[in-house]
């Protein structure tokens, strides 16, 4: 029987807003816990999946909105348009080390909710815009709206499931992403196609997106949690197995409340982030040029505008295959998240190359390319679920998420500055520095496959195999305010 009071005694005095006694005492059944796990993924992942489906399909926003002449209506000549993406990404780099902060002491849940009703209000203000000056001042706005939502879902999956459910569970709420891919150019399309509009159709396309985004904002405010303990749709006895369900992650999803300079610290020395970062940079390289410049790319293959939209659509069924192919692999086969992670990258290799070298006339080769290119995406749910099964404490989580996302920055802010105005529609310095980049992503994901292979075997040899432990060691630990550098016990998954 474990002693409420030894254990308070055990750990580091923290903010936590519920009964440990209270929680150790719920003795649950595997039914009971299944069906909270139920309750989590029917509530949970469509509520961030449809967040994440927005955020994309707004990112796309601005590249289909070229085929309704909004760079004419605005003027835009050389390599202004490149420069309107970029500066998205300022925006998104700005406040990304900020958002690390302000995430660990405000409520999560709400945090997130104010951000996405905040940049669907943004979004709409794009169809104000007059010239290339207000459209840069849009952009850079709509990425600090934008940059805690993906670290913020980090967190959140981190809090709510064990570190083997991550890797589906990141991926079953990027599938948004997939699916903004697949429907978005027929939303696109459909939009174009009104042909009484009082205003220009690109106009209309912000008004709309904007709108749906800043209502959906109120949605999460009160049904998006802000941890286990606060969960609306969980009873008090489910919320107290929820909590235990995750205690074996050793991650420090309990320690939020304050934030620790020391884990700051921890997360700038520690050789996995930058392995992380650097891959996050260099495939990023490619996302920043091809999401920008994919609908230009796909006119330049003989099609016309409204035609370019719809056969962007496969893109999204690539990505849609590749992630349900590649989830399920990370989690039934062990040790594979990063293995599946180089070879998603391989593909998009690939795929690339065939834009490269194939004939302007062999269209569907082209496209095929095109269609393949855009697979490496779906690494980052992946990366994603490595930071929260391998980096424990909550303030070295969020920092590590910050610079993962700021790598993300200014992978996308330089990836554009390569498709030069000069070589449209097909972009082969852009194509070339894209394929590049993957190339680099493969090598750094290599590197992060031996240093976390290196690592257990050390810790093994060091302190032997972990053993089972019991639930109060296991609370211990989590509510430790400890790193993973820190914890014994604590070993890397691949």
């Amino acid at each position: 029987m474990v002693d409420e009071n030894d254990l308070k005694h055990d750990i580091e005095p923290s903010s936590h807003d519920f009964d440990i006694g209270q929680m150790l005492a719920v003795e649950s059944t595997p039914e009971e816990e299944r069906r909270v796990l139920r309750k989590l993924d029917f509530v949970l992942i469509p509520l961030m999946g449809a967040a994440y489906f927005l955020q994309f399909l707004d990112k796309l926003a601005l590249s289909q909105a070229t085929l309704f002449n909004l760079r004419e209506d605005l003027n835009l000549h050389g390599s202004q348009y490149s420069w309107t993406s970029a500066v998205f990404y300022f925006g998104y780099f700005f406040w990304s080390w900020p958002s690390s902060y302000v995430i660990v002491r405000l409520p999560i849940g709400k945090y997130l909710a104010v951000s996405v009703f905040v940049w669907g209000g943004i979004l709409m203000c794009h169809a104000a815009c007059t010239n290339f000056t207000g459209l840069m001042i849009a952009r850079f706005f709509l990425g600090v709206g934008e940059a805690a939502i993906a670290p913020g879902f980090t967190l959140l999956t981190g809090m709510f499931y064990t570190r083997a459910e991550q890797p589906v569970r990141q991926s079953a709420w990027f599938f948004g992403n997939c699916i903004a891919v697949l429907i978005g150019p027929l939303i696109a399309y459909g939009i174009g196609s009104i042909g009484s509009a009082p205003i220009e159709t690109w106009k209309l396309m912000f008004l709309i997106l904007g709108a749906i985004t800043s209502a959906y904002g109120i949605v999460l405010f009160w049904f998006l949690p802000d941890s286990p303990n606060k969960a609306v749709f969980l009873t008090q006895n489910e919320r107290a197995i929820a909590i235990q369900r995750t205690l074996k992650n050793k991650t420090g999803i309990l320690d939020n409340g304050k934030f620790k300079w020391s884990q700051a610290a921890d997360a700038l020395k520690d050789p996995q982030v930058w392995f992380l970062v650097l891959n996050s940079f260099t495939s990023n390289l490619c996302n920043g040029g091809i999401t920008t410049f994919t609908s230009i790319i796909t006119a330049g293959f003989g099609f016309s505008d409204l035609k370019a939209l719809l056969m962007q659509m496969p893109q999204g069924g690539a990505q849609i295959v590749f992630l349900v192919l590649t989830s399920i692999a990370c989690t039934f086969i062990p040790h594979s998240r990063i293995i599946a992670m180089i070879l998603n990258t391989i593909v998009s290799v690939i795929g690339l190359i065939l834009i490269w070298k194939l004939n302007p006339a062999e269209q569907v080769g082209r496209m095929v390319g095109l269609t393949l290119a855009v697979v490496y995406a779906i690494n980052l749910p992946i990366s994603l679920s490595v930071v929260t099964s391998n980096i424990a404490g909550f303030s070295k989580k969020s920092v590590a998420s910050a610079l993962l996302f700021i790598a993300y920055c200014v992978g996308n802010v330089a990836g554009p500055q390569f498709f030069h105005a000069s070589e449209e529609p097909s972009y082969p310095t852009g194509i070339k520095a894209a394929m590049s980049g993957l190339v680099l992503s493969i090598f750094f994901l290599i590197c992060l496959l031996a240093y976390y292979i290196w690592e257990n075997r050390r810790r093994d040899r060091l302190h032997g195999s972990p053993e089972e432990m019991t639930v109060r060691a296991e609370l211990q630990d989590e509510l430790s305010n400890k790193t993973d550098r820190e914890i014994d016990s604590f070993r890397y998954l691949l």
